[in-house]
């Protein structure tokens, strides 16, 4: 009984030692493949900055493309952080898969307007993020100015996102600019008239008067009179010809 213990033990052990054998050759000989294709893959979304093209040449690794390079060299982190860092992208994910093939999805930031200043411009994204212009794709934003710094680019944020979330106003509104005195003027598409919208107090009501108004003044074509509509007075809109 004692020997027929012994042995089933001495089984046992070399059952497992055959397993990691049989796992670790596996492993080595799976490492020893190479990649063989590299495959990048777009998120829904806005995807006009960035191309395969140029993702793929962001994946290179000892000088040259990770295509027909040993599973086991490819450094994943480095690749994924190395498109990670590209300035149109939100997010970044790079893997092998297991026929191995080198995937990486990508979602590309979605500009929500564009900042032109005296010494540069540039587009941001909506968590404020600063976005280059680019060789490739201009996209039609609106344009705001009198913004310098990220603490004026958070203040009017809520103002970008109001507008960009209300079909009408989505279509309408071109530009924002601030004054000195901080305050807001709004261009719109459908003439060359200015609207004033002072502070950023009171969003929802200052343009629920101003849908009024354009109710108003588009049925009886007087629109086109006013150089001016001002929303910054209470129960009101003021207007200048």
């Amino acid at each position: 009984m004692k020997f027929k213990k012994i042995l089933k033990h001495v089984v046992f052990l070399l059952l497992i030692g055959g397993l990691a054998f049989l796992y670790s050759f596996s492993l080595e000989r799976n490492g020893n493949r190479k990649i063989v294709d590299s495959v990048v893959e777009f998120l829904p979304g806005v995807n006009n900055f960035l191309t395969h093209e140029m993702v793929n040449k962001l994946l290179i690794q000892n000088g040259t493309t990770v295509k027909n390079q040993a599973k086991t060299v490819i450094d994943l982190y480095s690749l994924e952080n190395k498109v990670s860092k590209n300035p149109y992208v939100e997010k970044a994910s790079v893997f092998l898969t297991i026929d191995g093939t080198l995937k990486s999805t990508i979602k590309q930031r979605t500009p929500v307007a564009r900042i032109i200043n005296d010494s540069s411009s540039y587009y941001i994204d909506k968590q404020g993020v600063e976005v280059p212009l680019s060789d490739v794709y201009s996209a039609r934003v609106m344009l705001i100015s009198g913004v310098d710094d990220n603490e004026e680019i958070k203040e009017i944020l809520p103002l970008v996102f109001f507008i960009l979330d209300d079909d009408f106003l989505q279509k309408e509104v071109v530009g924002i600019k601030k004054s000195d005195k901080g305050e807001f003027q709004l261009s719109v598409r459908s003439g060359d008239y200015k609207i004033d919208f002072g502070k950023l107090a009171e969003m929802d009501i200052k343009f629920k008067k101003l849908k009024a108004f354009y109710n108003k003044t588009f049925l009886d074509k007087t629109i086109q009179n006013y150089k001016k509509i001002n929303l910054k007075y209470h129960n009101q809109v003021v207007c200048t010809k």
